[in-house]
């Protein structure tokens, strides 16, 4: 086998005084007829190798399977209405759904209806406070554009739509249905050149009136990278406007009073180096779920007129060894109001219940075992008594997307709704081991394994993330659950740089300290090793996005200690990654190549620039989607290139190759399209590795 050849042209930049190698930009332009021919090259390459792999049948329907398991969600409720989402065995998407008080239940938005194509997600929705109007938005090819739109949740009639240039929006209604708050950019005719991702406002709108003519409230003036979340009261009074500038861990935060103008008043800058998040609840006082003064999290309380941080009270303090996440108002009807708070200790979630006004714990809610809590919803009114109940989103390893609820007034917590399709589960063990980082750092780590102890030395995946202060939490995973049934093992350890362990974790992961992240992931590794899970010819490691540049990282620093890497959607070119898409919006979490001394910690650890001619680099199946508008995928083409030319690997037994999918981007995708890249992932890992498929 032979690499389609691609020229290495001499360009260098001068920055700060460094020479920095270049050899692939044009691989850049996707415009360029050289790109173009390259590209069709490498997916002929590819698309012949693939397809040749044992146990692509098998896993294929293995797969498929594992996600006739289907999904439902828990039920946001509005005036008695049930709102929520089920995906059925069969179904490319879930279906949101309507319940009515009576019982019924009917579909209200299928996006396979929409577009029998396929190629339409639903991005995100929310009714209204009376349950009559609902709010959604939808993009199309993978491009996160999340056109807005307004439905009549009786009649079906669209009464509001299409409004774009809503990524990343959320939806506030005022009561009545008639008006919301929302978050759009400004036109591409207003903004700079290269800067039409950006310049984000908060707007009014009126439903009827026509979008250009809403009224705007706030964002002129600030950083035209700023993020914006909005926030309204049940009563409709008061406005919470939340605010960072890109991805950064520090939040600004505006409050106004509707029923006196409006005027937005600041309550944290983004000066202070703190996240907040901040509502006002039933009870009327201000809640702050915050990091000032704690690294974990705690919840504060004020008087809305009063909201600055010298007036907020602590109400449930940090602890030392969990992270606070949520915290949701419990009524029951009772008179005795309960705050719900849900807590992340060491990646699994707690749940416990505390007294609003004093906020002691006055019970904990039991949970089905080690998993994920996806959601937490209560009735906002009493409908048949139903107040004493709390729903709960549910998922670990081994149980698809589900629905709990716990009664308070039984102290119990019972299965609501499970996942629609009866699935055949393998035998899973799972644990969390705790490992030591090339620091001393301590670092945990899940193990999924056909065996409770190491038997015998198995292909084993590692994967992880490491970044944005995100954390990988126990998850229903169709290609873990595979890889496992055919007699691996497969780990997640929660590296520094994710938020398992609070805002310092996260911090110690994360500018000059990101390369913590790839040596707490060299140490998972070395852990499977000498516990006896596997070897290093037996070891593959997978990540996307972040978790991208985490695997190209690792198979550049420790090129033996790997077999085979998939790298989907990755950073690799760390010193040009803020020129493309919304990379500038990441240059906090990484740092920027325009100050020298960031330069410096880049280049350490850029995977496109650490790569040596020479070197017996592992078997590398870097996977890209056209159409995403996050990432760019000229990283990939430009890692690709550059593995092929210098690794000094047998192609035949260790390739090096690039899967390209068009009209898909970085987030949702239909099950068959998740089922033909896992195909090719896990089949790519399992024959370097030698785990057997059929």
């Amino acid at each position: 086998m032979s690499y389609p050849p691609a020229e290495r042209a001499d360009t260098v930049d001068e920055l700060h005084g460094r020479r920095v190698a270049d050899p692939y930009r044009w691989l850049e332009d996707p415009a360029d007829p050289r790109t173009e021919s390259w590209s069709k090259s490498q997916d002929e390459l590819a698309r012949a190798w693939l397809e040749e792999l044992p146990g692509r049948a098998e896993t294929g329907e293995r797969l498929r399977s594992l996600l006739s398991a289907g999904s439902v969600s828990a039920p946001v409720w509005r005036a008695g209405r049930a709102f929520f989402t089920r995906r059925d065995p069969g179904q490319e998407f879930p279906v949101l759904y309507l319940r009515e008080s009576d019982g019924s239940e009917r579909p209200l938005l299928d996006v396979t209806t929409i577009d029998p194509s396929g190629l339409t997600t639903l991005d995100s929705w929310s009714p209204s406070l009376e349950g009559e109007r609902l709010a959604y938005q939808i993009s199309v090819g993978g491009d996160e554009e999340s056109l807005l739109y307004v439905l009549d949740v009786t009649t079906g009639e669209q009464l509001e739509g299409p409004i774009d240039r809503c990524r990343y929006s959320s939806i506030s209604w005022l009561p009545g249905g008639a008006e919301f708050f929302y978050v759009r950019r400004l036109p591409p005719e207003a903004v700079p050149d290269g800067e039409e991702q950006f310049h984000r406002r908060v707007w009014r709108h009126l439903i009827g009136r026509h979008p250009d003519d809403d009224e705007l409230i706030h964002g002129d003036g600030l950083d035209h990278t700023f993020y914006y979340g909005t926030g309204v009261s049940r009563d409709g009074r008061w406005l919470l406007v939340g605010g960072s500038p890109g991805t950064a861990p520090r939040d600004s935060v505006w409050i106004a009073d509707l029923t006196t103008g409006g005027e937005l008043r600041q309550i944290v800058d983004i000066s202070a180096d703190v996240e907040v998040s901040a509502w006002v609840e039933r009870d009327g006082r201000l809640y702050v779920l915050t990091t000032l003064g704690a690294d974990r999290w705690r919840l504060c309380v004020a008087d809305p007129e009063e909201p600055e941080p010298q007036n907020w009270t602590e109400l449930i303090p940090e602890e030392p060894d969990s992270v606070l996440e949520a915290v949701r108002w419990f009524d029951d009807g009772t008179d005795d109001p309960k705050l719900v708070v849900l807590r992340n200790r060491h990646a699994v979630s707690e749940l416990t219940l505390h007294d609003p006004v004093t906020g002691e714990r006055t019970a904990d809610v039991p949970l089905p075992g080690t998993g994920q809590i996806t959601a937490l919803t209560t009735l906002d009114e009493d409908t048949d008594g139903d107040a004493d109940r709390l729903w709960i989103g549910w998922t670990d390893f081994a149980t698809p997307p589900c629905v709990h609820v716990y009664s308070r007034a039984e102290g119990r917590t019972r299965i609501a709704e499970r996942a629609p399709g009866a699935v055949d589960l393998p035998e899973v063990h799972t644990s969390q081991v705790t490992y030591t980082s090339k620091d001393g750092t301590a670092v945990r780590m899940f193990v999924l394994a056909p065996a409770r102890e190491p038997d015998h030395p198995r292909p084993a995946m590692l994967t992880g993330y490491g970044g944005f202060s995100l954390s990988m939490e126990p998850g229903y995973s169709t290609i873990a659950l595979s890889w496992v049934a055919a007699g691996g093992v497969w780990a997640e350890p929660s590296l520094r740089g994710g938020g398992e362990e609070g805002q310092q974790w996260h911090r110690a992961g994360m500018r000059e300290s990101k390369q913590n992240v790839f040596d707490d992931f060299h140490a998972a590794a070395e852990h499977l090793i000498e516990t006896g899970w596997t070897t290093p010819g037996q070891l593959a490691i997978t990540g996307g996005s972040n978790g991208g540049l985490l695997v190209g990282a690792a198979l550049t620093q420790r090129p033996e200690l790997y077999r085979a890497v998939v790298c989907s959607a990755p950073l690799l070119d760390m010193v040009r990654y803020e020129k493309f898409l919304l990379g500038r919006t990441w240059n906090d979490e990484y740092g920027t190549a325009e100050d020298p001394e960031e330069l410096d910690w880049l280049l350490s650890y850029s995977p496109y620039h650490a790569v040596t001619e020479g070197t017996a680099y592992p078997a590398v199946l870097l996977t890209v989607y056209e159409s995403d508008t996050r990432v760019d995928p000229n990283h990939a083409r430009k890692m690709c290139a550059a593995l092929q030319h210098a690794t000094s690997s047998d192609p035949a037994q260790r390739p090096v190759l690039l899967r390209r999918e068009t009209e898909v981007g970085h987030s949702a995708r239909s099950v068959s399209r998740t089922v033909g890249l896992a195909t090719d992932q896990i089949a790519f890992l399992a024959e370097a590795t030698g785990l057997p498929l059929a």
